[in-house]
């Protein structure tokens, strides 16, 4: 059994795209990132970044102790080892998965992450930032695009972590300022994911927490205002 903490952002869906594709059992542990959960100390004890999602496997592939993951990336890779899925064993085809899994990790992620709060969530809006979150959105959209006119999948020929990881942030394509009959090769890809029956449940499990009420002001204080010295919960 797996314990997922989680909450219904691109991160969050990255981990019940895998489990739900493994058929992994897992329960839901709820993180109101808006509330102020991912400040609590007993889910700083299994994620220091205070950041979901992150888990608790109760069954881990050697035998011992319950073992905790942080970071969407390394919780992806860490199931893919578990599993045997998602994951080449060639050196060839396990690189180009990695690579893919971590330039959405260290870029595509990020980029429209920043694009998001700029354009959604700033309290006033900067032209700068937000065409500069928006055309390197674009940008990324386009490498994408490049890729996948070569291969099916991210990582190549097959279905793997690299695109569970970078599916999710680009569903809110059009919040981002995109368009998707731009990048058609993309738009193949995007369409053919979101019709694999394991993504429909996936996005099924945040829809009553994807209901809750939208970002309020005293949820964007503890968003986007903690430092260092922020009190821990």
């Amino acid at each position: 059994m797996i314990d997922l903490f989680y909450w219904p952002t691109p991160n969050g869906h990255k981990i019940t795209l895998f489990l739900e594709e493994a058929g992994l059992d897992y329960t839901i542990h709820p993180v109101d990132i808006s509330a102020g959960d991912q400040f609590r100390p007993e889910f700083l004890a299994i994620s220091p970044n205070n950041r979901m999602p992150a888990i608790i496997d109760r069954n881990p592939k050697d035998g011992g102790e319950a073992i905790s993951i942080f970071e969407s990336g390394a919780i992806l890779l860490y199931l893919a080892e578990k599993t045997g899925r998602f994951l080449p064993e060639d050196i060839r085809g396990r690189t180009a998965v990695t690579e893919w899994l971590f330039w959405q990790v260290g870029g595509l992620g990020p980029m429209a992450g920043q694009n998001h709060h700029f354009g959604q969530y700033a309290p006033e809006k900067i032209p700068y930032a937000v065409t500069r979150y928006v055309n390197e959105t674009n940008r990324l959209y386009g490498v994408m695009d490049r890729r996948l006119a070569r291969v099916p999948f991210l990582g190549g020929a097959d279905y793997s972590i690299a695109d569970m990881a970078s599916y999710p942030w680009v569903v809110p394509w059009q919040r981002q300022q995109q368009n998707l009959d731009e990048f058609p090769n993309l738009k193949r890809w995007f369409e053919n994911i979101a019709a694999r029956p394991a993504t429909i449940r996936a996005y099924e499990k945040g829809k009553d927490l994807s209901a809750a009420p939208s970002v309020t002001e005293e949820g964007k204080k503890i968003l986007f205002g903690q430092t260092a010295r922020s009190v821990v919960r």
